[in-house]
């Protein structure tokens, strides 16, 4: 099965602090449309994108809503207290184009301001992925959100085709783990090549007859006209959010299609817009590389013999996959999988350290407890159906389908740019979306906002998976006047809450309304 480098872990680095810990993430059971025969065996239905930009014509029984909110646990690892919780439902359309017919629900979360008095609205959360569960993720991340929460309710929510929103499902336990030790994700032969591409195909099939009448209706064009939607409903004349990498191209999407109702917005980590499926896998080897020559450095090895010295463990692990303590075998997808999953945090990389010592003494267990953190899987060989939706949701956006010849084609440059994950991510271009069960959308994404308020757009010089040149990208698709870049020189996939000077102008602006300058940097 094919594992893609997020485009927003957040998540990720949350379940890596728990699961490592001795913590299991608990998948959710996700929602069904309204009703079995909707979701079964039903084969997809052609999409039908005709709504007006601002998914004008909701019907007042969705628009009026009014959210049930009710006491609910925050999730596994989440520092808050349970009281403090309230979760509702909200239904939102199916098809745009069809605002009064079937409906699917909409899950939230939210953290009412402590200071009533003062408060300024909501403040909405989407932590990346796509596929991430905000519902799980915002308890587990509220404490650094803690000033921000004075004034603003903090509310997040599970996307439309994640977890409890009618998520996607494509193939059960069973199915992913065996995948996940057949499928060689750098296949170098013609057999590797066909089980490689074959188990692409199976898993669209999979998603087809599972979830097939969802897969039309997942993309972030949909997702953001649910946005504004759940705004309506929360009762803000303006939608206030904060998105971390996917949630950047949510929420730019959101500013594209909604320029009038843009608050107060933040997108940090963020999505290259200009970027389409091969650019974008071309960004992630760039970023990836240049976070491992920074990790290299900072042990005091030399990074071209360091990088030299895990590719050589990658092709020993290749051809002969290393023992654990778990029974199970490290494969050279799974050892690639753990040590990406360390490089999107600084904090993390001591981590790397000890797994990749541990891996040339001949043993894979540490690396393959971080690829579990990654790909969510718990100790019971449970995994959640992120990756599920992630798949549906890139896939009802991107046009792109490369085949095979054509991720053969990019080898030598990805090679070039990275001996580690280059071939990888070369290959994840065909392996991704080849014979997925319907069209998506465009080819990038749509960020133009003429008329929209201010935007803060953060980016970090070593963020590994959303290099920092997709932040200088977002800010002036934006717009002269909308988009304002704030550059970070730091390490890691985010920097709110981790680089000091970062969250001191993010929340001035999201409390105050102070504007920074069009290009400072922190620190």
């Amino acid at each position: 099965m094919s594992v893609r480098v997020r485009a927003g872990a957040a998540a990720s680095v949350l379940v890596l602090a728990t699961a490592l810990a001795g913590c299991d993430s608990s998948p959710g059971a996700p929602a069904s449309v309204d009703d079995a025969k909707r979701t079964g065996s039903a084969p997809p239905a052609a999409s039908s994108r005709a709504p007006s930009p601002a998914g004008g014509g909701l019907p007042a029984a969705l628009t009026g809503q009014r959210p049930d909110w009710r006491a609910c646990s925050a999730p596994a690892g989440g520092s808050a207290p349970g009281g403090e919780w309230r979760c509702a439902t909200v239904r939102v359309p199916l098809d745009y184009a069809k605002p009064s017919g079937t409906t699917i629900p909409l899950a939230l979360i939210r953290k009412e301001a402590r200071d009533g008095d003062r408060r300024i609205g909501s403040l909405l959360f989407n932590f990346g992925g796509p596929g991430g569960s905000g519902v799980d993720t915002l308890p587990r991340a509220a404490d650094e959100y803690g000033r921000l929460n004075e004034r603003y309710d903090l509310v997040s929510f599970d996307p439309r085709g994640v977890s409890r929103s009618a998520g996607v499902v494509c193939r059960d336990d069973a199915e992913q783990a065996a995948a996940e030790s057949r499928v060689d994700l750098t296949p170098d032969t013609p057999a590797e090549e066909a089980a490689y591409l074959k188990d692409g195909a199976d898993f669209g099939a999979g998603c087809a007859r599972r979830s097939g009448r969802l897969l039309p209706h997942v993309g972030t064009s949909d997702a953001a006209r649910d946005l504004d939607l759940v705004r309506q409903v929360l009762g803000d004349a303006k939608l206030n959010y904060f998105g971390i990498s996917y949630g950047t191209q949510l929420g730019g999407t959101y500013a594209h299609l909604f320029p009038a109702k843009v608050g107060r917005t933040v997108l940090d980590a963020v999505v290259d817009p200009t970027a389409d499926t091969v650019g974008h896998a071309r960004n992630q080897t760039t970023g990836f590389q240049r976070a491992l020559d920074n990790y290299l450095r900072s042990t005091g090895e030399d990074p071209a013999k360091g990088t030299a010295r895990i590719t050589r463990l990658l092709r020993s692990i290749d051809a002969k996959p290393l023992p654990t303590d778990s029974g199970r075998k490290l494969t050279d997808g799974l050892a690639l999988t753990g040590i990406v999953l360390p490089l999107y945090s600084q904090g993390n990389w001591p981590l790397l350290t000890s797994a990749l010592a541990q891996a040339e003494r001949g043993v894979g267990s540490e690396l393959l407890r971080l690829a579990d953190a990654y790909n969510d899987r718990d100790r019971d060989g449970h995994y959640s159906t992120q990756s599920h939706s992630q798949r549906a949701i890139s896939c009802a956006d991107s046009k792109a389908r490369p085949t095979a010849a054509q991720a053969r084609a990019l080898l030598p440059e990805f090679r070039r740019i990275s001996p580690v994950f280059g071939e990888f991510l070369a290959w994840d271009t065909a392996g991704w979306c080849a014979n997925w069960p319907v069209p998506g959308e465009r080819d990038t994404p749509e960020a133009s906002a003429p008329g929209a308020g201010p935007v803060l757009v953060v980016g970090t010089t070593g963020d590994p998976a959303t290099p920092y040149e997709g932040a200088k990208k977002m800010a002036d698709e934006l717009g002269a006047g909308v988009g304002v870049l704030l550059t970070n020189k730091g390490e890691g996939h985010g920097a709110y809450g981790t680089a000091a000077c970062v969250t001191r102008t993010v929340d001035a602006y999201l409390l105050d309304g102070k504007v920074p300058a069009n290009g400072t940097t922190c620190p």
